[in-house]
């Protein structure tokens, strides 16, 4: 099913303060009678939040396990800055492992671990334990105490897990920095959190082959004379310089160390770990979370959300840990909640374009979240694939990341689900913790490319230019309207950027960014950074809802739309999209095709005045798609950075391609 129809436009707003609210979905999908049957979270749970929101938190607190009671749920005296559970104590790794041991589920599966080349390693949650006892011995005999940070640098293999757990356990700080980052990269965040230690590997696998990270520490550390100590797994087995006295293996140190550690309580607002994300001003701001809310989030929306039955489930992320999505939802909440999850090295197309459905087949994976950008990477390359698996074990799938656009939708459920899976659409930010707006598998009944609603617990509202809330049917800016567990507590040493960043473009509102509308149901729909909105002749665009219409004509996989400067309309609509495989090069007509499409699909203020057919778009490792290179494009300017990209030939081919860019 390609998803297209069935969407029907409306008038674009032309007002100076909303975002247009063009598409109005009609596709309903209402959960099973069965699924509702047994399913974690009701109806109720709405109202009982809303009558007392602190309360609800309350007493979802108490799925963990506390050393010591909290006095007060939240301190809300000093806003922006908020304390939640104060009072209490706990310590993160003993609630992800050893109270599970102590209940009799060590033997239980915590994950099954995947590598690119096809090695396998089954870890139970006594064994997981006894890799951070190690882990937390070996980082104590190297002077790590609590409060000190920890950066770690590393594929996407357990011992990352380990690394984590283990910093947590002592109650030491840990910034994960995404793999795919550059030695400059690791290097500013070092500095900024003041990292004494880093956790790496020789190396890990990208698409067969090996790919080196301890050589981008050695080059980071060149100008980082603090940082005394480097523990190094060895993953890939190749070369890598030695510098005695700092440089440490692993199987030298932490696997020979004793697997008995006392986990210490500590109080609930101790810092957990920094996560860096880009600042517009060019310096990551590093988000700030704490212990108790922040544990008490993932754990609650991990099994609400995916309506988790621990005892049976098995659950895959697929994302890299390097993400908060790979905090949240591979580390923190499944482990909290003592499910099994699958932890996945390599590529969706390593050794061939199966391989995920391969390993969902092999493990029997009832619950997969992934990206809409991976979503639409298989779309391209064809329902035949997936058609060769039966997929049967899945019985929830969700996406993560940015929206995801109703023709994905379509074909994610129909495709990968059967037509008979529920699909969350869930949004958060790194910034929240944990996700924050979502439909509830149970209870909702879908909208193809809507968020839909807060969940329990959450109060999320869509704001004009003066911070007042929108009529159904209109857009604005997506913001939330009171504290929550989970949400970040500063960044990072400077208190002024967190006030001046999150809270001062609607004084008493958290928001970071993105735009919504909402429907006139009062759902939300997500339409992505405000910075991703066009000013066309007076009509404000979103660049999601166009792109969406893009992908809802059947030969389109993939689109990516971007405002560029036009002397007759202020900005013009610039579209770069990637065919479905089976469509060939399009034809003659196809832009000409397409670009009648968006007219009929929102109205002819969106119809791209330049459409490129391009065979990949520029995306970062974790799957974004980088917009301002194609702006660039665009515009016909120099092309900005491209060390992020996961390939960096790809904007030469789109540049090389440009003469051949048609428009009216």
């Amino acid at each position: 099913m390609n998803g297209g129809g069935k969407t029907t436009p409306t008038n674009a707003s032309s007002g100076t303060g909303t975002l247009a609210n063009l598409l109005h979905e009609q596709r309903r999908f209402p959960p099973s009678s069965d699924f509702t049957a047994q399913a974690n979270v009701t109806a109720e749970a709405y109202a009982q939040a809303d009558a007392d929101y602190q309360a609800f938190w309350d007493r979802e607190a108490g799925r963990l396990a506390w050393a010591q009671q909290w006095t007060n749920v939240l301190d809300w005296s000093n806003p922006p800055f908020a304390k939640w559970f104060v009072g209490g104590k706990l310590n993160a790794a003993y609630n992800c492992l050893d109270r599970h041991v102590e209940a009799g589920r060590g033997d239980k599966v915590a994950y099954y671990f995947e590598g690119e080349g096809g090695d396998t390693r089954t870890i139970t949650y006594a064994q997981l334990t006894d890799m951070v006892c190690q882990a937390a011995n070996t980082l104590a005999d190297l002077g790590v105490k609590a409060g000190d940070r920890v950066a770690i640098y590393m594929p996407m293999i357990p011992e990352t897990v380990v690394a984590m757990l283990a910093c947590a356990r002592i109650g030491a700080p840990h910034t994960v920095v995404f793999g795919g980052f550059s030695a400059d990269a690791l290097r500013t965040r070092i500095h900024d959190c003041d990292a004494r230690i880093v956790i790496t590997a020789d190396g890990g696998y990208r698409r067969g082959q090996p790919a080196g990270l301890k050589s981008a520490v050695d080059e980071a550390l060149l100008d980082c004379p603090d940082v005394r100590s480097v523990l190094v797994v060895r993953r890939t087995g190749q070369d890598v310089a030695w510098e005695d006295g700092r440089d440490i293996w692993w199987h030298d140190s932490v696997e020979q160390a004793s697997t008995h550690h006392h986990a210490e309580p500590f109080d609930a607002e101790h810092p957990l770990y920094v996560m860096y994300t880009s600042g517009t001003t060019g310096k990551p701001k590093g988000i700030l979370h704490t212990t108790g809310g922040y544990l008490t989030g993932c754990a609650y929306t991990h099994w609400a959300v995916f309506d988790l039955k621990a005892e049976t489930d098995v659950f895959w992320t697929a994302a890299d840990i390097g993400w908060v999505t790979g905090h949240s939802y591979i580390v923190y909440g499944p482990l909290a909640n003592g499910a099994t999850s699958v932890l996945y090295e390599g590529t969706p197309d390593t050794p061939h374009q199966g391989r995920w459905w391969e390993i969902i087949d092999k493990y029997k994976v009832t619950l997969l979240y992934c990206a809409p950008t991976a979503i639409r990477t298989f779309m391209k390359w064809g329902a035949q694939i997936p058609d060769k698996y039966s997929l049967a074990s899945l019985r929830l799938i969700g996406s993560v990341g940015e929206p995801i656009n109703p023709a994905a939708y379509i074909w994610y459920r129909d495709t990968i689900g059967h037509g008979r899976t529920p699909v969350v659409d869930t949004w958060w930010q790194t910034e929240t913790g944990s996700i924050v707006v979502s439909p509830l598998p149970g209870v909702t009944a879908g909208k193809p490319g809507a968020a839909m609603k807060a969940l329990p617990g959450f109060r999320v509202d869509v704001v004009d230019d003066e911070g007042q809330p929108v009529p159904n049917g209109s857009g604005g800016y997506l913001v939330l309207t009171q504290p929550w567990p989970a949400m970040l507590r500063t960044i990072w040493g400077d208190d002024d950027r967190y006030v001046s960043t999150y809270w001062s473009r609607f004084p008493g509102l958290y928001f970071a960014g993105d735009g919504a509308k909402k429907d006139d149901d009062g759902d939300i729909w997500v339409l992505g950074r405000v910075d991703d909105v066009m000013n066309v002749s007076g009509h404000r665009l979103s660049t999601t809802e166009i792109e969406s219409a893009l992908v809802s004509h059947p030969i389109v996989a993939e689109a990516a739309v971007v405002g560029a400067t036009d002397d007759m309309t202020g900005q013009a609509v610039v579209a770069f999209v990637i065919l479905r495989s089976e469509a060939g090069d399009g034809g003659p007509d196809v832009v000409q095709q397409l670009r009648q499409h968006v007219a009929k699909e929102i109205g002819k203020m969106a119809r791209p005045r330049q459409i490129m057919v391009v065979a990949e778009l520029p995306k970062t490792r974790s799957g974004k798609i980088m917009r301002r290179l194609l702006k660039d494009v665009a515009e016909n300017r120099e092309i900005g950075d491209v060390t992020t990209l996961a390939d960096s030939t790809v904007m030469e081919l789109i540049r090389s391609s440009m003469p051949g860019m048609e428009s009216q």
